[in-house]
């Protein structure tokens, strides 16, 4: 099966030094990081996994796997943050936002590994999709999450959102933030978030990975 790509954003490739010093590379999802994303997902804990997706989900299926990794890069942006040790690809964090109908709102996801949550990933990850979004042309980002994730709740309130008690949905937030139009490139913009990791990178006379070329052509959808 093929699907279409609007352009790899090979731009959004970085990276990043976390304060304790772990270096992690986040880049746009693709096609072949299915087994990456099973395997992310399985390793999530069961209400992680609930917290997630709205329901509880045991293992993520063929369909939801082929929605999380064929993205369109157009009305769909997905994000993957990775770690590799002895030369082994683990994807420790995943962020994505979906535009709806009118293109100007979107979904927005964030979620990470048990072990790397409070290193203020999740908020790199989403700092640079709004940074995205808001360069695109989307206006309102929001999301819905049962109101007992305090954790995602807590995140989205720093990160500038409103919340509010979703509508016909007892114990569901809503999280919502309008975004300011903007017409510089996301890679300068997110130049300033991590230009402290950055410096650090070049300290250590790291080179940033090298694009990936994509294959295949996406069009899907999936929620925060």
């Amino acid at each position: 099966m093929t699907y279409q790509i609007y352009r790899y954003p090979a731009e959004l490739i970085d990276v990043i030094y976390l304060p304790d010093g772990e270096r992690i590379v986040i880049r746009p999802v693709l096609p072949q990081d299915r087994e990456l994303m099973a395997a992310f997902f399985h390793d999530l804990p069961a209400d992680a996994r609930c917290n997630r997706f709205m329901h509880p989900v045991s293992e993520p299926s063929s369909e939801l796997l082929r929605e999380l990794t064929q993205v369109d890069y157009a009305n769909h942006v997905a994000l993957v943050a990775e770690v590799f040790v002895d030369g082994r690809e683990t994807v420790i964090g995943e962020a994505r936002y979906v535009r709806m109908a009118d293109l100007s709102s979107a979904e927005v996801a964030v979620s990470v590994a048990k072990l790397w949550q409070g290193k203020g990933l999740a908020k790199l990850m989403l700092a640079k999709l709004e940074c995205r979004a808001a360069a695109a042309g989307v206006r309102r980002l929001f999301s819905e999450t049962l109101a007992t994730n305090e954790k995602v709740v807590s995140l989205a309130r720093k990160a500038g959102f409103v919340t509010t008690e979703a509508t016909g949905a007892q114990g569901v937030a809503r999280l919502e933030k309008t975004l300011e139009a903007r017409d510089y490139s996301v890679a300068a913009h997110f130049a300033s978030l991590t230009s402290m990791t950055t410096s650090n990178s070049e300290r250590r006379g790291e080179e940033p990975p090298s694009p990936v070329t994509p294959v295949g052509p996406s069009t899907q959808t999936v929620g925060l």
